[in-house]
């Protein structure tokens, strides 16, 4: 009778055990910091790669406070500025925070948005669907903001200023009223010289100067981004199951949707990245009391069009940004779930063999 127990628990492995092994090899087991990396890693790659698209919409957004006139040049025109005046170095300039902001953004979107998403859908159904992929997106990108928002008002005072060539020449000229040697907030070196340099002459407030109207822009982006994103994906499984000859791996189709989703999302909040622009920049210089003002002021100075200033460049920004993004996260996360279900099942394997290797030799113990 003890043989036949012994030889049952070795074709049948205990209950506890069983359930062990079938978690260790579950194929899509959700690793968050995965997420996190993919994220932060694409996110880097987008920015970097369309940096000086970034910054021609940044100096398009932000003239009329370094000019102060109603005469604003076109995309044209500021891209032979920027030229003439700096060459090629001047559109990378300020992509060390750029580049920094998107990492800690890209890992926080990314490695918020799928456990947030599946907890809306579990704990509330009733918000499943674009409003679990609206609110994922907006709690992700809203914690990212902390490192994001000093990030990216560094990255814009470096883009606009150029190299130190061209800002010589524009202190020299009497459009905005300067010391010698100093401007609205002095030449920026470098990332960290910048952050150094505004923490000490405005504190935390100007490191986050339009943290409020950023969250305002970056908030809808990134709900709007995700529900578009997840739309599409929806359309084309669709269209997958009715002509499966058309099917594309998902690196394909996340730069295609990807982009698609960020440009669109892009238009439709170009009006906050405006006034969120002009409330970074003007440093100490102060133009704009507030959100509010600043809405008012663009209104009855340049009109609806003054809102949409930069929309062309930042929709050209955004297109190829977000489908290298989507693209890259879609590549890593494929990469990895196949090393990962390969690992799992190794292991899975391994521990079987051991646990029946073990109680065999207990069972041979036990008849000696």
């Amino acid at each position: 009778m003890a043989k036949k127990s012994s030889n049952s628990s070795h074709e049948q492995p205990p209950l506890n055990y069983r359930k062990s092994v079938e978690i260790k090899a579950t194929p899509d087991q959700f690793f968050v910091w995965r997420e996190f990396l993919w994220g932060g890693l694409a996110g880097a790659f987008g920015e970097g790669m369309m940096h000086p698209v970034d910054t021609l919409k940044t100096r398009l957004q932000s003239q009329i406070i370094m000019n102060a006139t109603q005469r604003q040049k076109s995309i044209p025109q500021m891209l032979r500025t920027v030229w003439v005046g700096d060459g090629l170095k001047g559109f990378y300039r300020g992509i060390a925070p750029g580049v920094t902001g998107s990492l800690a953004t890209g890992a926080t979107y990314f490695g918020f948005i799928e456990s947030t998403k599946k907890w809306i859908e579990e704990s509330h159904p009733s918000l499943a669907g674009h409003w679990a992929h609206f609110i994922a997106g907006a709690v992700g990108d809203t914690l990212g903001s902390f490192v994001y928002v000093p990030c990216e008002v560094i990255k814009q005072r470096m883009q606009i200023q150029g190299t130190s060539s061209s800002w010589s020449s524009f202190i020299s000229r009497n459009s905005v009223p300067v010391k010698p040697r100093g401007d609205m907030y002095g030449y920026y070196t470098g990332m960290f010289q910048a952050g150094c340099s505004i923490w000490k002459e405005q504190g935390p407030k100007g490191l986050y100067a339009g943290y409020w109207s950023t969250l305002a822009r970056d908030v809808p982006f990134a709900g709007f981004m995700v529900v578009f994103y997840e739309a599409l994906k929806d359309l084309t499984d669709q269209g997958k199951k009715k002509f499966p000859q058309y099917g594309v791996n998902s690196s394909i189709e996340g730069l295609v949707l990807g982009g698609l989703a960020g440009g669109l999302s892009a238009y439709l909040t170009t009006p906050l990245d405006v006034v969120k622009t002009r409330l970074q920049v003007q440093g100490s210089t102060i133009k704009y009391k507030g959100w509010l003002d600043a809405v008012g002021q663009i209104w009855r100075k340049e009109g609806p069009e003054g809102f949409f200033r930069g929309s062309v460049p930042r929709v050209m920004w955004y297109i190829p940004a977000s489908a290298l993004t989507f693209m890259a996260v879609e590549f890593l996360r494929d990469n990895f779930r196949e090393k990962g279900n390969k690992n799992n099942n190794v292991v899975s394997n391994l521990s079987i063999e051991r646990k029946t290797s073990s109680t065999s030799s207990v069972r041979e113990v036990g008849e000696n």
